[in-house]
């Protein structure tokens, strides 16, 4: 069977985006891959018309993905396609093809995984299901010798499906309900067993969220100090319901007085290492355990950019401690990118490398 997307968007701003990724991996997951998918302009009712046209007569699934503001014009540019009327918000069936008109990003996600799949699974007499391997700091390699190994475990059974986004990937195998069980238990033992330092979750749940529930398991409390992260390694971790049973406190300690004073960092230390330095990284992070609220303690210290502040060491350059009251550990990094993206993958790092003392 095939299937088509049709995404429209504003070109009359060249900064304009629409938000449809999220839309074609819920699809994705359903076992339902867009073999192509056209991005037009909103205001060419024209190309819009022909397109439907076209794809109507190639496919048994086209769906359009379009900002809510232009709902309505995308389902009147449907029904006048296929000649037929929308009896349901979303939906639009006809003998030969199934038609989706829906809404960018979450919602659109939402309907795509309830509505559109459902629908498509009846019309082609198949259900699709998926399991998904969370990972955090794995190298691209050895994600790829992982993906490799793991497809030829399935021989062509089920199809693996990778993203990544600021240091954390997702790794979704897809398999249809005549796939044996075996065969899928194979390839994600596979990926778990190759990709098992870097392993959090067998499961589709964010790291925040994992950490949290190790640390309930062991019953134990954990503090921030953040010199870089501007707050969000807290951020993440209390964005995450029940944080509170968990998260004692969260220090954004930028200037280095404040290093001092909040969390005990030498004044020596500080002049002869830098801030941005394994030491200093090491001491705030210790200063958290002296006090002796929590059980868990992790700080942050780096260079996220546009410049170096005034030093010489690179930009995205960055220290990552993590420590219980028995030892502290720190990790260096150099991260690429721009500033949001070395501070968003530091922030999963420092998650992940909590979760991994801990579990």
């Amino acid at each position: 069977m095939k299937y088509a997307g049709i995404v429209l968007r504003n070109t009359q701003n060249a900064l304009s985006s629409v938000d449809y990724a999220p839309v074609f991996d819920a699809l994705l997951s359903g076992g339902i891959m867009a073999d192509e998918i056209v991005l037009l302009a909103y205001n060419a009712p024209a190309k819009v018309s022909a397109a439907l046209l076209r794809l109507s007569t190639e496919c048994d699934g086209v769906f359009l993905v379009c900002a809510p503001v232009l709902m309505a014009s995308a389902r009147d540019a449907v029904s006048v396609a296929c000649e037929g009327k929308f009896t349901e918000e979303y939906l639009l069936e006809t003998d030969d093809c199934l038609f989706a008109v829906l809404p960018e990003g979450t919602r659109g996600r939402e309907i795509a995984e309830h509505e559109v799949v459902p629908r498509i699974d009846r019309r082609r007499h198949r259900t699709y299901a998926h399991v998904v391997v969370r990972t955090c700091t794995a190298p691209a390699g050895a994600l790829r010798d992982a993906m490799q190994k793991a497809a030829e475990a399935g021989g062509g059974r089920l199809s693996l499906h990778a993203t990544e986004e600021d240091g954390c990937g997702r790794i979704e195998v897809i398999y249809d309900q005549e796939t044996p069980k075996m065969t899928v238990d194979e390839v994600v033992r596979i990926l778990a067993s190759e990709l098992k330092e870097y392993v959090y979750a067998l499961e589709d749940v964010s790291l925040a969220a994992r950490l949290i529930d190790v640390l309930k398991l062991h019953r134990l409390h954990i503090s921030t100090a953040e010199s870089f992260t501007a707050g969000g390694v807290g951020r993440a971790i209390v964005q995450v319901p029940g944080a509170s049973a968990v998260f004692y406190e969260g220090i954004n300690a930028y200037d280095n007085d404040a290093k001092k004073a909040r969390l005990g960092v030498n004044e020596y230390t500080l002049m002869s290492k830098g801030a941005v330095s394994d030491e200093v990284a090491f001491e705030m992070a210790a200063g958290l355990l002296k006090e002796g609220h929590c059980d868990v303690a992790v700080a942050t210290t780096g260079l996220a950019g546009p410049d170096a502040d005034g030093t010489s060491k690179p930009v995205g350059l960055c220290y990552l401690a993590v420590g219980t009251r028995e030892k502290v550990r720190v990790f260096r990094f150099q991260l690429a990118g721009d500033r949001e993206q070395v501070t968003r993958t530091a922030i999963n790092y420092a998650l992940f490398l909590a979760y991994k003392e801990i579990s």
